[in-house]
This record gives C-alpha cells, structure tokens and sequence, in this order.
C-alpha cells in the first residue's frame, strides 16, 4: 500500500467518522482501528486519532454556533469536571504494552455491540434551555473524562444518553454540548501523547482534515434537520458498527 494510498483511505474515513462523531457517535471506532491496520502501535495510533478528535469538534463547535444553536456555560462547566479524568485516562493509555491495549480495545468494541442490544428511548418532549444542572452529571463526566482520555472508541455515545437524560435537552443541544466537551477534554490528552512521542502528524493531520470536513456538515443538517434525522443516523451509525465488529465487512 503506497502512502498517498494511505493518505487518501485515513481522509474519507476521517470524512465518515468526523459525521457521524457529531451526529451520533462511535467514529474512533472505525479510525482508530483503521490507523492501527497502517501499522502503527497502540499509543501512536491513540495519539494520531486524537488529532482528528481536535480540530473534528472545533468544526462542529463552529458549525453549532453558526446555526445559533449555543450554551457556552453549561458546555464548559462539564467540561471542567472531565478534565482530571481525561488526564488519568491518557497517561494510563501511554502506559500499557500494545498488546494489552489491543486486548483492552476488543473487549470495548464486544461492549459496544452488547449496548447496541438495548435499545435507547429518547423523550420527545425534552427541551432547549437547562434551568437547573443536576448534581449527578458531575460525577459522570469525571468517569466518562478518564475513559475518553484512555480511548475514546463509543465514547460519543455514552455522553449523548448521559446529556440527554441527566440534563434532559433535546438530541440537536445534547450534541452541541457532547462534541464542546470532548473537544476541551481532548486538549490535555493531545499534550499526554505529544510528550510521550505518541503521535503521527501527517496521519493525523490528514485524518483531521477529513473529520473536520464531516463534522461541520453534520452539525448542520443536525440542527436543520432537528431530532429526527439524528436518531435515524444514530441507528444507521448502530447497525453499520455492529456489522463491522461482526467482522461481516
């Protein structure tokens, strides 16, 4: 495989994951074992993906905040409380042997297919606006935090339901404040795996281009679109996952 083959293959599937990391989730999923199939080792790969992660939630950030759709505070607020998790999780990542991580990585997509069984019901009738932070969503963003910083992979989708149902906003403001979160959390973990030499520019930067591009397209048929779409890209997202991990394609 020539390396602007590579280059090429790492820009659409950052185009797809940068789209449905927004929309949904579960993107790394698809990026982060593709960048391991280019040969890099477990750490690098890690490191590379959070590249894309960066500037694929700046996109959509910027997109949200185009469309009007914005609560900075709040955003920000949970975002604090997954910093210190997202630390522990990146320096135990940079840690571990590749070996272990692969392992590790396996188990979380088997999870991830195992969640896929449950079936999500969300209320329609869940707003805009938060007139009061439960207590309950700080605790949660310390541990969903660590796990983002230690691999990212489905993390899309634990902070969708958690926003969702703890905050009780609707999908299109619980993906605005689901990809302000990571992108603020993802900064400090870049800074883990810079300084551990655990990253591959050019894979990321080319990988970011094509997340970014996807990112800022799907928040904006999310909030054109409004709820409906979303769900229908979470299943979509769902059904294609589970048939990659079910090794069909």
């Amino acid at each position: 495989m020539t390396e602007l083959f590579s280059l090429a293959v790492l820009f659409f599937v950052g185009l797809f994951a940068g789209f449905i990391n927004v929309m949904a989730g579960g993107g790394s999923s698809l990026t982060l074992p593709a960048l391991l199939f280019l040969g890099l080792d477990a750490a690098v790969a890690n490191g590379t993906n959070r590249i894309a992660i960066l500037f694929q939630n700046i996109f959509g950030s910027l997109s949200f905040k185009n469309e009007k759709v914005s609560q900075l505070k709040v955003s920000l607020l949970m975002a604090v409380f997954t910093l210190p998790g997202a630390v522990l999780g990146a320096l135990a990542a940079v840690r571990i042997g590749n070996h272990t991580f692969k392992i590790i990585l396996a188990v979380v997509m088997i999870g991830i297919i195992l969640s896929m069984v449950v079936p999500i019901k969300y209320k329609k009738d869940y707003q805009e606006r938060i007139e009061k932070i439960p207590w309950l969503i700080y605790p949660v963003m310390f541990l969903i935090g660590f796990y983002g910083g230690f691999i990212q992979v489905g993390v899309g989708f634990i902070l969708l339901a958690s926003i969702h149902f703890i905050l009780k906003v609707n999908l299109v403001y619980a993906n605005m404040h689901k990809i302000m979160v990571v992108l603020i959390y993802t900064i400090p973990v870049i800074l883990v795996f810079l300084f551990t030499d655990n990253i591959n520019w050019k894979y990321g930067l080319t990988l970011a281009t094509g997340n970014s591009l996807g990112a800022w397209w799907s928040a904006k048929i999310a909030v054109r679109k409004g709820e409906k779409i979303v769900r229908v890209i979470l299943i979509v997202t769902i059904f294609i996952i589970a048939l990659k991990l079910l090794g069909i394609f």
